[in-house]
Formats: C-alpha cells, sequence, structure tokens
C-alpha cells in the first residue's frame, strides 16, 4: 500500500513539472518578437551586390553569410528562403517566402523595382504586414548602380520563380540552428556595407507593385497563427520601426539611468574617498604638526638651552676650575667635547679657546699681583726700616741727653 501511494505521488510530482516547463516554453516563445530575426537593410544590401535573382536567394541562404535567422515552424533550425518573382511592364516584384513545410509557404518581405519614363529606377524593400506591420518600408540608395538592374529590362526577359521547396535544397545550402537575437545584430552590423544609405519612408511608390503582390500572396504561417499578427504582437506600436525607436529611447533612458547611476555612485565614492582622504590628510596633518612642531619645540627650548645654558654654566665653572688647576680645564674640556655634536664642538671649541684666551689672560694679573704685592710689601718694609733706624736714634740721643 505505501509503494502504491509513494508511486503515485511520484507521477503527480512528474506530469506537474511537465505541465510547468511546458507553460514555461510557451510563454518564452510568445514574447519572441519574429522580426527581429530579419534584418531588410541586410536584404536591400545583398540585393544591390547580386548579379541577378538566382545569386540573390544564394546569397539569402549562405550558411556563411546568414542573412536570415528565422525559424517560423519551430524545428531549431533556420527556414529556407525562397524567391519567386511577378512582373508587368516595368515593374517587378521580388516575393521573398519562407519554405515551412511541403507546399507551405509564408512571405517574408517583397523587393518592389520600377522604372518610370524618365529611365529613373526606384527600389524599395517592404516587410510583410504580418511580420512587420503596415508601410515598413526602407529606401537604399547605392553608393554605385547594381549590376541586377541590366538584367531586368531586356527584351526576352523571362521571371525568376525558384525551383527549390521542402527537403530539396541546393548543394551549397545546409541548415544551421538560430542565433540568440543579440548575435544576430551583431553579425547583420557587421555584414552592412557602410557606403550605402538605407532611408526609411512610410509610403509606397508603385501602386501597380501592390496589385501584382496580392496575386501571388502566399500567408501560410498567418493562416496557422492569426492572433500572433505584428498588431497583436506590440498593440502600443503601429510598426516595425515604431518599435525600434521606442526600443532606442528606452535603451537610452536604461543607458542614461545607467549612466546616471554610475555616475552618482561615482561620484559618491569620489566624495567618500575625498572625505576619508581629507580624514586622512587631517590626520596626517594633526600627526605632522605634532610631529613637526614636537622637533621645533624640543630643538628651540633644547638648542636655545644648551647654546644659552651650556657657556653660562660652563664660563664659571671653568673659571673656577681655572683658579683651582689648569689641569682640571683641560680634562673637564675633553671629557665634555666628544659628547657634543660637530657643532657643539666647533662651538664649544670656539668658545672653550676664547675662554681659555680670556682665562689666561685675566688670570696672568692675578698671578702677578701677589707678586706685585709682595714687592710694594718689600718696599714698604725697606721704607719702613728707615723709620725704626730713625725712632732708634731718636731714643738714643734721648737716652744720651738723660744721661748728660
Amino acid at each position: 500500500m505505501k509503494t502504491k501511494i509513494l508511486i503515485a505521488t511520484l507521477l503527480t510530482s512528474f506530469f506537474a513539472m511537465q505541465m510547468e516547463a511546458q507553460n514555461r516554453t510557451r510563454v518564452n516563445a510568445m514574447n519572441n518578437e519574429i522580426s527581429d530575426n530579419l534584418d531588410l537593410r541586410a536584404v536591400a544590401d545583398i540585393f544591390g551586390d547580386s548579379r541577378d535573382l538566382q545569386d540573390f536567394e544564394r546569397q539569402l541562404n549562405d550558411p556563411e553569410l546568414q542573412i536570415s535567422n528565422l525559424d517560423l515552424n519551430n524545428d531549431n533550425e533556420v527556414d529556407y528562403l525562397r524567391v519567386i518573382e511577378t512582373v508587368e511592364g516595368r515593374t517587378h516584384v521580388i516575393i521573398i517566402q519562407s519554405v515551412l513545410d511541403r507546399d507551405v509557404y509564408q512571405d517574408v518581405a517583397t523587393v518592389e523595382v520600377e522604372k518610370d519614363r524618365y529611365n529613373n529606377v526606384h527600389l524599395q524593400v517592404v516587410g510583410n504586414e504580418y511580420m512587420y506591420g503596415p508601410n515598413y518600408i526602407y529606401e537604399p540608395v547605392y553608393y554605385s548602380t547594381p549590376l541586377i538592374y541590366a538584367s531586368f529590362w531586356s527584351y526576352n526577359y523571362r521571371p525568376y520563380v525558384s525551383n527549390w521547396y521542402w527537403n530539396f535544397y541546393p548543394s551549397y545550402y545546409y541548415a544551421w540552428n538560430p542565433y540568440p537575437v543579440y548575435r544576430y545584430r551583431n553579425n547583420i552590423q557587421i555584414s552592412l556595407n557602410f557606403h550605402n544609405n538605407y532611408n526609411y519612408v512610410n509610403y509606397r511608390r508603385s501602386n501597380q507593385a501592390v496589385v501584382l503582390y496580392n496575386s501571388r500572396r502566399s500567408n501560410g504561417y498567418e493562416r496557422q497563427h492569426p492572433d500572433y499578427a505584428f498588431n497583436r504582437r506590440n498593440t502600443t506600436v503601429t510598426n516595425r520601426y515604431e518599435l525600434d525607436q521606442r526600443r532606442g529611447t528606452i535603451n537610452s533612458r536604461s543607458r542614461e539611468n545607467r549612466y546616471s547611476s554610475r555616475n552618482s555612485s561615482n561620484s559618491s565614492r569620489e566624495n567618500t574617498g575625498r572625505r576619508t582622504n581629507t580624514g586622512r590628510d587631517y590626520s596626517q596633518n594633526r600627526g605632522n604638526t605634532s610631529r613637526e612642531s614636537a622637533p621645533q619645540r624640543d630643538n628651540s627650548s633644547r638648542s636655545k638651552t644648551t647654546r644659552e645654558a651650556t657657556p653660562q654654566r660652563t664660563a664659571p665653572q671653568r673659571d673656577y676650575s681655572q683658579n683651582r688647576s689648569n689641569s682640571t680645564k683641560e680634562n673637564t674640556s675633553r671629557a665634555t667635547a666628544p659628547q657634543r655634536t660637530a657643532p657643539q664642538r666647533d662651538y664649544s671649541q670656539n668658545r672653550s679657546n676664547s675662554t681659555r684666551q680670556n682665562t689666561s689672560r685675566a688670570t696672568a694679573p692675578q698671578r702677578t699681583a701677589p707678586q706685585r704685592d709682595n714687592s710694594s710689601r718689600q718696599n714698604s718694609s725697606r721704607a719702613t726700616a728707615p723709620q725704626r733706624t730713625e725712632s732708634q736714634s731718636g731714643n738714643s740721643s734721648r737716652e744720651n741727653n738723660r744721661r748728660s
């Protein structure tokens, strides 16, 4: 019983997962714009480079060029595009059809060529209304006259009709898998001839071309998917050109928003960087000022005290020591001189030399002073000696007088 319940739950979960996968694939398929997979400018470009319509069909299906990326029948292979033509008078209508199945074709675009009475050739590449919307038309301006024009108005010209159909293709062709849209666009931008101009217009030049096209029209995919027309897929725009314009504005807005957001993020980063830098600079300035101020204070205080206090302190000590003994001067000066730096040694030596000279000069009189005092004392003693003799003579005369 338990095994049956487990099997039943597994089966129900498996079927539920399959249903969700199918729903997801359907949503993704409906969101894909089929007109993104064939650029009419590329069609006009290879038309001007073709020799004839057979060469034009070959270039449309060339696996190396990969002008088309259409996969309307969803077989994961790019559809083969066949070319048929209808002619009346000076008007040629070339119809490009996608081969979907046996005897099932879908018109993709038309190339309408007409020569007026002044022998001027007018060419328009018109997108199918079901795929591109109404009046989606390009008029190419070629830098040189295409060779294909020479074959259109010959005397015995026969309209071209492709010989290829479902599962019967030329030898040069092989099916390839469709690419993502962005990759297909990059391929087209590279393959376009930049010497040509592709002007968009919203009107048809030839009314006869419209009549000729309606006589050879094929809409196999349109009958299978009537609710998938361009006006149903894109309800806010009329044709492919307006869709491109809206995408361009949306892309430009998104780019502007991204640019503004990047600028705002960069400005915020710069502001934060400036703030952090100012904080760092301020802290560094504080550190530098503290570091700079500390040496200035130390140098000023220490240098001033060492320069001012040391002579004042050493001068009396040196004088006192000189009074005591000359040996202590020499010992103190020699002992203190190596402890000072080179400029202090010079300065101290100058001061010591000057003080030594001054002290030697000052001490010389001090040394002679007592000698002079001694000599004066001797002179005074010499001077006093006669005084003593005179007193002695006086006393002797007094004694002689008394005795007499």
